[in-house]
């Protein structure tokens, strides 16, 4: 399906739940999620953000403010007024953005190994150079980048397929989307000082292994949000849900729970 061009597939009943990948990934990452989540009764929407995955990049520049207006577009083509929105790394950036400018349309939010953040001046230059390593025709700078940051030290030898499959998600990323997605990270906004005013029920989720978005940065997110619960996840890697699905899971689900009992 495709909507003011986002692909992206639903499945299930109930409680909307939105999930946001990461960089350089698709919505094929969130596999392990929707036919739990689903099958506990939500309504499952896991869409591929501009550029990434079956969904096209737009003709203008592209920023977090960008990919969150196409969201809340799929939102409206589905007829959603409120969902749980919930944003993997990258996808964070953009949950951070829709906390910011659209706070009515949040049930509640989901910060999965993300943080608030902005690039300091050392991850900036980083992320130009690798943009233009790009747009020079190396166009396996960002999977070979990031492939090294995505998972626990064990997992490459515990599952080697998992690791090969997220490769080839990395690898089928457009040039033009990795371009647009590095720019617009690189040039994202600070919310650290800011997180004391998103007075919404918050998960956040992160794993103690993680090389690319160490657990600190989860623990300061949920030490500065008014409502949040904080999750670490042992034994995982960047690709959490993926590497402990079923703690992952769970974790979720005890959110999603108390929401919808709350």
């Amino acid at each position: 399906m495709v909507i003011n061009t986002l692909e992206y597939d639903e499945q299930g009943s109930g409680l909307p739940v939105l999930l946001i990948h990461g960089f350089p990934l698709n919505r094929k990452m969130w596999q392990p999620q929707v036919e739990r989540l689903a099958r506990s009764g939500y309504r499952v929407i896991c869409p591929d953000l501009m550029g990434f995955g079956e969904s096209r990049l737009c003709g203008q520049p592209v920023t977090m403010s960008l990919y969150a207006d196409a969201v809340i577009k799929l939102l409206d083509s589905l007829d959603i007024d409120k969902a749980v929105i919930g944003g993997m790394s990258m996808g964070g950036y953009v949950l951070f953005n829709l906390v910011e400018r659209y706070p009515e349309r949040l049930l509640g939010v989901m910060f999965l190994v993300t943080r608030a953040a902005a690039d300091d001046a050392a991850a900036r230059e980083k992320r130009t150079m690798l943009a233009a390593e790009v747009e020079n025709g190396n166009l396996r700078a960002v999977p070979d980048a990031f492939v090294r940051v995505l998972f626990a030290p064990q997992t490459p030898q515990d599952k080697p397929q998992l690791v090969s499959e997220v490769r080839r998600w990395m690898e089928s990323t457009s040039a033009q989307g990795a371009v647009a997605g590095l720019m617009a990270m690189r040039d994202r906004a600070d919310y650290v000082e800011r997180l004391d005013k998103f007075n919404l029920p918050a998960l956040v989720i992160g794993a103690e292994l993680d090389l690319a978005v160490p657990p600190e940065h989860a623990q300061v997110l949920a030490g500065g949000l008014p409502d949040a619960k904080l999750k670490i996840i042992p034994g995982a890697g960047h690709m959490v849900n993926l590497e402990q699905p079923v703690a992952f899971n769970q974790a979720l689900l005890d959110f999603l729970t108390s929401l919808r009992e709350g």
